[in-house]
């Protein structure tokens, strides 16, 4: 036995971590325009580590599976719900079509190759990547009359093999699919789609990118120097700011050294004063204060941001040109209206926008100005660091229940499944945190972390736990299975594409690639799709066809068992 045989035994985790490492640096390789990715890449180098013989419980590839579906549903809920209407019928039906398309590609190759119930079955569990087909075939072939039990134990072992042979391409290939065959074959850029379908959920806000940031601000700060023409010489600072609207000297320089600032001080010639506001506001009134200059590099003005859930019963309802109507100019002087959050999306800020209960309402001022409204507006957004572990175990909890429910289809037992049910309730609770801000914290910066961590666990360990066997059938059983597997693969993606691109209209770019990946209830695909898209909107239409493929490709297996007639020779 090598060293890296017995490490691995005495710490299996090593040749995770190894996998994921190794993974993600093959995944940087850029071949012209193709980057196979992390998630491909870990893939395919926990297949190659896994020859060592990696032995990982089962429930740890399950709990971060559905880790990663929990963050998924909840940075998607505000968005899922929101694109719920008649365009929803179209992409159930792509599902349908898809699922339907591959099962008469597993009974046509099942035809011409003369393939086996217990095989047939096994291609379709692999090549669909629906690990549930080997239950309910394996069920069916054990309640098949006639057929001795001999038989009947090979046909669920040859279940197993074509499973094996065929699950690692299954996986592979509609990653491929989506993030570069249908991509370069549409001429589509996802990242550029993914932006422009998310400005337009967002109303045209732009969607910004990773270390990019807007440069235009809604507030403007500038210097001006008092001089004999100066409409606020000999005037106090609480008297000049009465004659200024939507703007507020801040801060006052006089022979080099900063002033404290309080109503009662008089402006004198050649101060300095700093004046903050609306840009335009500052700008329109920039003639009364003096002569502008560059501002002093000694001048430090200190502002923050701060957001508040809007609860006062007061503002709700009202415009914002009505609630500044009816406030005292004395308390909001300084403080100004820079962003409002609803449903998760950031509104255009006007004077006709009006207040609902549960708005995110970010001010910006100094932090005494900010104190002087702060309560009549409502309570503080809790820290933007902070996770809410009340309601993230208690929403891992149900969607783990909800992952138990079983029922039956024609006498066909069909069980959610955790991952399943830990995106409904990921969405169930992404909706309520972006209907109620006070509940339900998870930072982005935290829900990315999860998300991405249990996604590149969930794949490292597919691939370690795949590989031997796979190997192993494909050196026993040739490449004839596995080139069926590729077919079974790639045609139904393919016809369900096009058939949904043309004849159903499911024409945005994201939305289609997401229901080929649901559709073929390819987890790894959609988050091979996620990390090329950098947001998530994909999720909607992941989810739709995710759930009407899980269970449709799960009835597969006791039909194709029942209309297959071919059984192994003894």
């Amino acid at each position: 036995m090598s060293i890296a045989q017995q490490l691995i035994q005495n710490s299996p985790y090593i040749a995770l971590f190894v996998t994921l490492a190794l993974g993600y640096l093959v995944g940087k390789i850029t071949i012209g325009r193709f980057v196979l990715g992390g998630v491909a890449g870990t893939l395919l180098m926990g297949v190659l580590v896994g020859q060592l013989g990696v032995d990982i419980d089962p429930g740890v590839k399950s709990i971060f599976f559905a880790l990663f579906i929990y963050a998924v549903g909840f940075q998607g809920g505000p968005q899922f719900f929101g694109a719920l209407n008649r365009k929803t019928v179209n992409v159930i039906l792509s599902a349908v079509v898809m699922t339907t398309v591959g099962l008469l590609v597993v009974l046509g190759a099942a035809w011409m190759f003369d393939l086996d119930r217990g095989t047939a079955a096994g291609l379709a569990a692999g090549g669909l990547t629906q690990s549930a087909i080997i239950g309910t075939a394996g069920d069916a072939i054990g309640k098949l009359g006639g057929i001795s039990e001999q038989a009947k134990s090979l046909m669920q072992t040859n279940v197993a093999v074509g499973y094996a042979v065929t699950y690692i391409f299954g996986s592979l290939g509609p990653i491929l699919m989506v993030t570069w065959i249908i991509p370069t074959l549409m001429k589509w850029d996802i990242r550029k789609e993914a932006i422009e379908l998310a400005e337009k959920n967002n109303n045209g806000k732009v969607e910004l990118g990773a270390g990019e940031f807007n440069a235009i601000t809604a507030l403007d700060s500038r210097a001006y120097i008092v001089n004999n023409s100066s409409s606020i010489l000999n005037l106090t600072i609480a008297q000049a700011n009465d004659s200024l609207i939507d703007t507020a000297i801040e801060l006052v320089q006089r022979e080099g050294e900063q002033l404290e600032v309080n109503d009662a001080l008089r402006f004198q010639e050649h101060d300095v004063v700093v004046v903050t506001g609306r840009r335009k506001a500052v700008k329109l009134q920039a003639s009364q204060l003096g002569e502008e200059i560059d501002l002093p590099s000694s001048l430090e003005l200190v502002e923050e941001n701060r957001q508040l859930i809007a609860t006062n019963s007061t503002l709700i309802g009202k415009t914002l040109g009505q609630i500044k109507q009816t406030a005292q100019k004395s308390l909001t002087r300084g403080v100004y209206v820079t962003d409002i959050v609803r449903d998760g999306n950031s509104l255009e800020i006007t004077a006709d926008l009006v207040v609902k209960k549960h708005d995110i309402v970010q001010i910006t001022g100094k932090a005494g100005d900010l104190n002087r409204v702060a309560n009549t507006i409502g309570q503080r957004l809790g820290s933007a660091y902070v996770t809410d572990f009340v309601l993230l175990g208690l929403g891992m909890a149900v969607g783990l229940l909800i992952g138990l429910i079983h029922f039956e289809i024609a006498g066909i037992p069909v069980t959610i499944g955790s991952g399943a049910g830990c995106l409904i309730s990921g969405l169930a609770v992404g909706w309520l945190r972006s209907k109620n801000p006070k509940v339900a914290a998870f930072p982005m910066g935290a829900s990315n972390f999860i998300r991405d961590f249990g996604l590149a666990v969930f794949v490292g360990i597919v691939g370690l736990q795949a590989g031997p066997q796979a190997i192993d059938a494909i050196r026993e059983h040739g490449l004839t299975l596995l080139m069926l597997g590729v077919g079974v693969t790639i045609i139904p993606q393919i016809v369900a594409f096009f058939f949904s691109y043309y004849v159903l209209r499911v024409r945005n770019p994201i939305e289609a690639l997401a229901a080929v990946a649901g559709g073929r209830s390819a987890n790894p695909a959609f988050a091979a799709l996620l990390e090329k898209a950098g947001n998530p909107t994909p999720v909607f239409a992941f989810t739709v066809t995710y759930a009407i493929a899980n269970v449709l490709l799960t009835l597969w297996g006791p039909i194709i068992i029942g209309i297959i007639t071919t059984n192994v020779a003894m």
